[in-house]
């Protein structure tokens, strides 16, 4: 079994609740999704076996937080992202999965291996897709076995309604989950930003924990 992966490096988290945290970064090749504003292009892959991967990770030194399982979307490679998990679970690594919170029945096969799913909520206002409301509740459920936060991209073209159908789900699955509201960071203006203010505000009177945090890493300039 090999599969398909665009990058191996190190740096720190740049989004999301583990912001500024340093991880290995394992970035799958391949997405099922097609956002607008999709800011991870791939077009070529190295093709590994779990073990080899596995002795790619372990040439960083100690000190890092977790391994970040990225992408593309690791879930569409599930089996071989399985074994990765097994490996490195089995020698005492803090696995960490960033998805884009559609694929519920592969994530049921790999969630005993995960200790951190930071899962997308992808606002049909935001991606330029359809509604993926059902897949999001499916996936949240599984996840919600595990520590689990929700990362929802505002745009200038998203709407109220989105965020209302978001916190709905949120409040129905899992509560205690945290929403992260993050900035399209193609989107620079302040109109935007009014625009997150409000959002907040709605998040805050319907009793769901919710936060902004931009993308970070791209202010600073970091990888």
């Amino acid at each position: 079994m090999k599969g398909k992966i665009a990058e191996i490096f190190d740096s720190v988290q740049g989004e999301g609740l583990y912001l500024g945290e340093k991880q290995i970064f394992v970035r799958f090749f391949g997405c099922n999704l097609s956002c607008k504003f999709c800011d991870t292009k791939l077009n070529c892959f190295t093709e590994y076996s779990p073990e080899q991967l596995f002795e790619k990770i372990r040439l960083y030194q100690n000190g890092f937080h977790s391994v970040s399982f990225t992408g593309g979307e690791p879930l569409m490679q599930k089996d071989y992202l399985k074994e990765v998990l097994k490996l490195t679970s089995a020698h005492g690594y803090k696995n960490y999965l960033e998805t884009n919170g559609t694929l519920a029945e592969e994530l049921a096969e790999v969630i005993d291996y995960l200790d951190i799913v930071a899962m997308d909520l992808k606002l049909p206002t935001s991606t330029g897709m359809g509604e993926l409301w059902s897949s999001h509740q499916r996936f949240l459920k599984t996840a919600s076995r595990k520590e689990v936060f929700l990362k929802a991209i505002i745009c200038g073209s998203t709407q109220e309604q989105d965020l209302r159908k978001a916190l709905a789900l949120v409040k129905e699955v899992n509560k205690a989950a945290i929403l992260v509201l993050q900035p399209n960071s193609y989107e620079d203006n302040g109109s935007l930003t009014e625009k997150l203010r409000s959002f907040k505000d709605i998040c805050v009177k319907e009793e769901v924990l919710t936060c902004v945090i931009s993308q970070i890493h791209k202010i600073a300039g970091i990888k």
